[in-house]
Parts: structure tokens; C-alpha cells; sequence
């Protein structure tokens, strides 16, 4: 698994400037509201969920954007879903409860995850991310984000939580 060393090299093989706060460890979004105010751009809430098929799927939302697990399933195609096993999320993202992230995505070599962005955070330059350990937030750029999704060969499925619709 990639550390976050390893996450940094690819951002600077990639071009992709960045810049990391390190702070105490958070574990909830409502921990971190010092540390947001000190970063500008969308801070995250990221969540690891498997649907009834069997499909692993990572939701990147702003952090105050509401998301209704009994509808989403409809609007992304899914099965029903719930959140997904500690032990698969340490497989594919390299990452443990807390520290969820979607740069985890690095991990995921065989892509078995599917990643849903938010329009609000699609929409907010920068975004800020833990580098695969909630104890640091890393910013980057919207288009420097888009720029190591493309690297990854990841393609975001964009969805409007306010609207409960696939955009784009």
C-alpha cells in the first residue's frame, strides 16, 4: 500500500502542487472546524460504502452536504448501501475509519472502487483531503484534483446531492 510519501512522489511526477497542514488526528468532520478555518477551499466528508451487488463505492461530499443513503442507490444505479467492512477499505484504499480519503484512490490498482463526487465539491477550488492519515489535510487545486483522478484513470461520477441527480 502507498503511504503518503508515496502519495506525495505522484503528485510531484504528476506536476500536481500541493500543500499539507499536519494537526492532531480528527475523526469526525465537526472535529476539524479549527483546522478548516485555517485552510481555505471545500473541506471533505468521505464515505466508504459497498451496495447489495457487492460494489465498493467512495462518496466525496463537502462536509456539510446531506447525504441520503436510502435514495442514493437509486440515483447512482447501486444497489442498496451500507457502510463497507473496515478490512476492505484498509485492501482497497489503504486507509482505516477515519482517515477516508479519495486520494486513497492510489491504492485501488484494480479499481474495484467506484467514485461519486459531489457538485458542491466539484465546484470548490481548492479541495482539501488527508493524505491517507487523518492527522494532515492537503490541498490542491479543482484542477489538480482532476489531474490525479485522470492519472489514476479514475472518472468521477458527479452527483448534485441537493437535487438527488447525476449532472454531467
Amino acid at each position: 500500500m502507498k503511504t503518503r510519501t508515496d502519495l506525495f512522489a505522484f503528485f510531484e511526477a504528476h506536476g500536481i502542487s500541493h500543500s499539507t497542514l499536519d494537526h492532531p488526528p480528527v475523526f469526525r468532520v465537526e472535529e476539524g472546524l479549527e483546522i478548516k478555518k485555517a485552510l481555505p477551499g471545500g473541506h471533505t466528508k468521505n464515505l466508504f460504502l459497498k451496495d447489495a451487488k457487492g460494489q465498493l463505492w467512495l462518496i466525496s461530499a463537502l462536509g456539510e452536504t446531506m447525504i441520503d443513503l436510502k435514495k442514493l442507490h437509486h440515483v447512482i444505479g447501486s444497489g442498496r448501501l451500507s457502510f463497507g467492512p473496515q478490512e476492505m477499505m484498509v485492501q482497497t484504499l489503504g486507509v482505516t475509519p477515519g482517515s477516508v480519503t479519495a486520494f486513497g484512490l492510489i491504492n485501488d490498482a484494480d479499481r474495484q472502487v467506484r467514485f461519486v463526487l459531489d457538485k458542491a465539491l466539484a465546484d470548490s477550488d481548492p479541495v482539501n483531503f488527508h493524505p491517507l492519515s487523518n492527522d494532515a489535510t492537503t490541498a490542491v487545486s479543482q484542477a489538480n484534483f482532476r489531474k490525479f483522478l485522470t492519472a489514476l484513470g479514475v472518472e468521477p461520477m458527479i452527483v448534485d446531492f441537493a437535487a438527488m441527480e447525476v449532472v454531467g
